[in-house]
């Protein structure tokens, strides 16, 4: 009975890793097809991205197209209005841009300024009052902290303001009243020439008189009526004031449309400068980024260096006579100091010449950051 009871154990032991190599067996395949999943899910993402591009490439040449074909479709005011609202919107667009890369350089110093006070309270100030206690002598001449300013424009690009186009067609109505009354005084005056009659001007024609010149322009067509007369001189003056509007209104919308394409010209250049400004905040905003990133690594190793002089400190100063520090504190001494320094270099180093990204701060950054690393690589 003992026998087959453990014949029996050992069968269920048996059945128990197959069960358990049949379910890792079954999991592996649902592992693979999750990854799969996962690859063609991120490769689809990318894809989407791409299109994303391109469609939007696409839009903005249609976009333009599209504006170019109205505009050859359109009469001149009409196009010189459209060209308006063109260069209002890229303007508005070009200061939305600027005033949102403002927002993101402001907090950008912001996050600056705190890494700063982080790194000195965090380890800075404490090491060099160390090293200071430690009697090393590369703390001498300490470089002292100036204001800094961090970004500052040379001068700042104009503002631009769009004007709107009139149709001209209240002036054009304007001169067709009043070239309209001069023809009416004009004809008028022809027809008493003609007549004999004397016409005051000081005082309004007696009806009598305007019947007789009226009938005298009827004359002209062989109906010697005052009414066919009158129409006849309210056709010539409508016809009159009808040609100075038409030419008015077509000098204007010509010149409207110059002014335009003067207009959008300024517009777009105007873009320019305000792109080229915005590209150098750019600029200035990824160096500040990384150099808070660079502060932060510094204020840990610093920390780390403190707590080590600290430790020097203890077992190696003597009060009473001069210490003979070990090589290998000596060394931690100096990549301490040579840690403070590069770092303050950059801190006491303006990020801005002219408003544009100095040459000096990205050197001293690079400098701090290439010191820092052979620091870490030294550690590990």
């Amino acid at each position: 009975m003992s026998e087959q009871k453990e014949q029996n154990e050992v069968l269920e032991v048996k059945d128990d890793v197959l069960e358990e190599a049949l379910e890792s067996e079954q999991t592996e395949p649902e592992n693979e097809s999750e990854e799969t999943q996962e690859t063609s899910v991120e490769t689809e993402e990318n894809t989407d991205v791409s299109n994303e591009a391109e469609v939007l490439e696409k839009a903005e040449a249609t976009d333009e197209e599209e504006l170019d074909a109205q505009i050859a479709n359109l009469n001149k005011h009409d196009a010189a209005v459209l060209l308006v609202k063109k260069a209002k919107h890229i303007v508005h667009d070009a200061e939305h841009q600027m005033e949102q890369c403002k927002l993101l350089l402001s907090d950008d110093l912001k996050d600056l300024e705190l890494a700063k006070e982080s790194l000195k309270k965090g380890g800075m100030d404490e090491c060099e009052e160390m090293l200071e206690t430690l009697g090393y002598n590369g703390t001498d001449d300490p470089d002292e902290e100036e204001e800094v300013v961090v970004f500052e424009t040379k001068e700042e690009v104009p503002p631009v303001y769009i004007r709107d186009v009139s149709s001209g067609k209240f002036t054009g109505f304007i001169l067709a009243l009043v070239f309209g009354f001069v023809t009416l005084l004009g004809l008028a005056f022809v027809a008493t020439q003609k007549l004999g009659i004397a016409l005051d001007l000081s005082k309004i024609p007696s009806v009598e008189t305007g019947n007789s010149i009226l009938s005298w322009f009827g004359s002209l067509v062989g109906t010697p009526k005052p009414a066919i007369g009158g129409a006849l001189v309210f056709a010539a003056v409508l016809f009159v004031m009808w040609i100075v509007y038409t030419i008015r209104v077509s000098l204007k919308a010509g010149s409207n449309l110059q002014v335009a394409k003067e207009e959008l010209a300024k517009a777009e250049e105007y873009a320019a400068l305000k792109g080229t400004c915005k590209d150098e905040m750019d600029s200035i905003d990824s160096h500040i980024k990384d150099a808070v990133k660079t502060l932060k690594t510094y204020e840990v190793i610093l920390h780390e260096q403190k707590g080590k002089l600290k430790r020097i400190h203890h077992l190696e100063k003597n009060e009473n006579e001069e210490a003979a520090y070990h090589a290998k504190s000596l060394k931690e001494m100096d990549d301490t100091y040579d840690l403070i320094k590069n770092i303050k270099e950059f801190l006491n180093t303006p990020m801005s010449e002219e408003g544009k990204l100095s040459g000096k701060s990205t050197l001293f950054l690079y400098r701090a950051k290439n010191r820092l690393e052979k620091m870490i690589e030294r550690l590990y």
